[in-house]
C-alpha cells in the first residue's frame, strides 16, 4: 500500500499530539495524587493535635485504608509518615491553596503565598516564586528523595526546579544530589563581570560549575587529556547533562587554520541562551597560568573565524584536574576574553556504588574483635 506524504505528515503530527497528551495526563494524575497527600498530611497533623492521638493511630489508619482501597498503593504506615513529614516540611513556610491549584486549568505556574516570618535568609527570590502548579508537578518519589537528602528549603527547591526543567528521572535526581550539583553551580573562577555586559555576565556565571564531575567507567586516576577527551566524545550526551541546559555540541578537535598553522580545539559548543560559542579545553594536570594564554588564543580565533554578527562574544572554559583559586584569579587579570576556570573530579559511579557495599577497615577490625571475644 502506497502512503502519501500528506498522510505521513499527518501521522507525525498525530504521534506528537498523542505524546503531549500522555505527558499532560500523567502530570494531571500526579498533581491530583499530591493534592490528596497534601490534604491527608494536613488532616493527620490536625487530628493528632486536636485529639492527642499518638503515632500508633497511623498503623490503624494504614490498615483501614489498605482494606478499603486495596487497588491503591501508598497506604503503608511508612508512606503515611512520609506524607505527614512532607506536609510539615513545607506548610511551615507557605500556605498552599490546594483548592485553587486543583481548579487550575492553565499550565502557568502560580506563585506560592508570601513566606512566613522566619523563612531561611538564603532562600533565593527564584525559589520563593516556585509555582504551586510546579510544586505539585514534581513526582512523589522525587519529593521523597528531596526530603531525605536536602538539608534546607533552598536546596530542596533548587532540585525541584531542576527536576521540572530537565524532566529528571529518580536515578538522575539522586545522581545530581550525590554529585552536589547545588553546591557546584556557578562556582567557576571567571572574569565575566569585567568582560561581559549585564545580564549576559550573570547568566554566563550561572552555567558554570566547579568541579565538573567526569563520570568514567573503567577509571584510571592518571588519565591523559586525550583519553578523557575521547571518553567524553563517545559519551557526549552524558557530558552535555553535566554541562547543563543550553549547550549544543559542535564537535571535538575542531580544526582552525590561522595563516599557515593548524590548531585543534578540544571541545566546541554553542549555547542557545547566551547565543555564543563556548570553547572547552581539558587539562589532566593542575592549572597553570600559561593555560590561559592558549585558551585566550582559541577564543580569539573562534571570534575571528566562526562568530557571526548576531553572536555574542565567545566564552572560554578551562577544566583542569585541580586548581589554586588565587592563582586562577591572578591569571585572569587583564585578560580581555571572557574565560572561566574550573576543576574536574573523575568519578566512577559504578565503583562508588560497589565500594559502598563493602565494609570499612574499621568495621572488619571490629568484627574480628567480636569473633575473638566470642571464642
Amino acid at each position: 500500500m502506497l502512503v502519501s506524504q500528506d498522510y505521513r505528515d499527518w501521522l507525525t503530527s498525530l504521534k506528537q499530539s498523542i505524546r503531549q497528551r500522555q505527558i499532560k495526563a500523567s502530570l494531571s494524575v500526579n498533581r491530583e495524587l499530591l493534592l490528596m497527600y497534601w490534604d491527608l498530611g494536613k488532616d493527620i497533623v490536625e487530628k493528632q493535635k486536636s485529639f492527642k492521638w499518638g503515632d500508633g493511630f497511623l498503623k490503624q489508619l494504614s490498615q483501614d485504608l489498605q482494606r478499603e482501597f486495596p487497588e491503591m498503593q501508598g497506604w503503608s504506615e511508612r508512606n503515611l509518615r512520609r506524607i505527614r513529614l512532607w506536609y510539615q516540611t513545607y506548610s511551615q513556610y507557605f500556605s498552599i491553596r490546594t483548592q485553587l491549584v486543583s481548579e487550575l486549568k492553565s499550565t502557568e505556574p502560580i506563585p506560592l503565598a508570601a513566606p512566613h516570618v522566619g523563612l531561611p535568609s538564603n532562600l533565593t527570590e527564584e525559589n520563593q516564586l516556585l509555582g504551586q502548579d510546579a510544586f505539585f508537578s514534581v513526582p512523589w518519589g522525587h519529593h521523597i528523595i528531596i526530603m531525605q537528602r536536602c538539608k534546607d528549603l533552598d536546596t530542596a527547591y533548587f532540585y525541584m526546579n531542576q527536576t521540572i526543567e530537565y524532566n529528571w528521572s529518580r536515578s538522575t535526581l539522586e545522581w545530581q544530589i550525590d554529585s552536589k550539583l547545588y553546591e557546584r553551580q556557578g562556582r567557576s573562577i571567571t572574569n565575566f563581570t569585567r568582560t561581559l555586559p549585564l545580564p549576559q555576565s550573570d547568566l554566563a556565571q550561572q552555567i558554570t560549575k566547579d568541579p565538573y564531575i567526569i563520570d568514567i567507567m573503567e577509571i584510571r586516576q592518571e588519565m591523559s587529556e586525550r583519553e578523557i577527551e575521547a571518553y567524553l566524545n563517545s559519551h557526549i550526551s552524558q557530558f552535555l547533562l553535566e554541562l547543563g541546559k543550553g549547550f549544543s555540541y559542535c564537535g571535538h578537535q575542531v580544526h582552525l587554520r590561522v595563516n599557515d598553522d593548524d590548531f585543534y580545539i578540544d571541545q566546541l559548543f554553542y549555547h542557545v541562551k547566551l547565543h555564543c560559542y563556548i570553547v572547552v579545553e581539558l587539562k589532566a594536570v593542575k592549572f597553570k597560568p600559561e593555560h590561559i594564554g592558549q585558551l585566550n588564543f582559541y577564543v580569539s580565533a573562534v571570534d575571528a573565524q566562526l562568530k557571526s554578527d548576531i553572536d555574542n562574544p565567545t566564552i572560554g572554559l578551562l577544566i583542569c584536574k585541580d586548581k589554586n583559586d588565587i592563582v586562577a584569579e591572578y591569571s585572569l587579570n587583564n585578560v580581555a576574553s571572557p574565560i572561566g576556570v574550573s576543576s574536574m573530579k573523575i568519578y566512577n559511579r559504578l565503583m562508588e556504588e560497589y565500594k559502598s557495599t563493602l565494609p570499612s577497615i574499621e568495621e572488619i577490625e571490629e568484627s574480628l574483635k567480636r569473633h575473638e571475644n566470642n571464642k
